[in-house]
């Protein structure tokens, strides 16, 4: 069952949960691949729910960055993490609203060979879309192309963009278009049985704490990454006179 603009034009929280066991498809020049959703997190941006998440890009208002998640919803929020690898979201709430559901593992059911050539350090299947940057990666999606592409309709990213290099929402915004990838995302039939709920991983301060049940996953599904908490901070040491 394809997804509406309405389910996703509601809170991550409960956005989150119903998004396991979707399929996203992401077809490009270089074939299709779909990814069973395993494993999700909630992010509410500033003013978004009764308690503030300093865990969220958005956590502060809009800016150039997180623009896509103030958006129309149910358009990917992809972005560059820790300067390492791409993450990929979907933006929820009405437009103007900012709240995100980051996809943080799953599983690879269509296209396995394309995405063990984007993910060649992957050993087993499980560990193709196991953890959000393997997930990005498996798919072939990178912020400075596919920010802002849309999962609900075939509408080309540069129609998005139209008031601007990238649309209303990232006027200003130089990055290159990818005209050729779409994305499409199917809601599951029949839910998951079993979905478990825990504090988000990597997440540094309360955010991260129980006070924050915010990441979802499908129970026992060998896909699903391994739970790790923020490392903790250490205090500089005062240079030696």
């Amino acid at each position: 069952m394809r997804a509406s603009r309405s389910f996703f034009a509601r809170d991550a929280l409960e956005v989150a949960p119903e998004l396991l066991g979707a399929h996203l498809t992401i077809s490009s020049p270089e074939g299709d691949i779909t990814v069973r959703i395993t494993e999700t997190e909630a992010y509410h941006g500033l003013g978004t729910g009764q308690v503030h998440d300093a865990g969220s890009h958005a956590r502060m208002g809009k800016t150039a960055r997180n623009a896509t998640m103030f958006g129309e919803p149910g358009h990917l929020y992809v972005y560059f993490s820790y300067g390492m690898h791409n993450a990929v979201n979907v933006a929820c709430s009405p437009e103007g609203v900012a709240s995100g559901v980051l996809l943080r593992a799953g599983e690879i059911v269509a296209g396995e060979e394309l995405a063990r050539s984007r993910r060649p350090a992957a050993k087993t299947s499980r560990d193709l879309a196991r953890g959000p940057g393997r997930l990005a990666q498996a798919l072939g999606l990178v912020y400075t192309l596919h920010d802002g592409m849309d999962a609900l309709s075939d509408t080309p990213l540069q129609a998005y963009r139209s008031g601007g290099p990238r649309g209303p929402e990232h006027a200003g915004d130089e990055r290159p278009l990818d005209p050729r990838t779409r994305a499409h995302l199917e809601l599951p039939d029949v839910p998951p049985r079993h979905i478990s709920s825990g504090p988000r991983t990597g997440v540094s301060g309360e955010a991260g704490s129980e006070a924050f049940p915010w990441r979802f996953w499908i129970t026992d599904d060998p896909t699903v990454s391994p739970y790790r908490p923020a490392a903790p901070r250490t205090a500089r040491r005062a240079p030696s006179t």
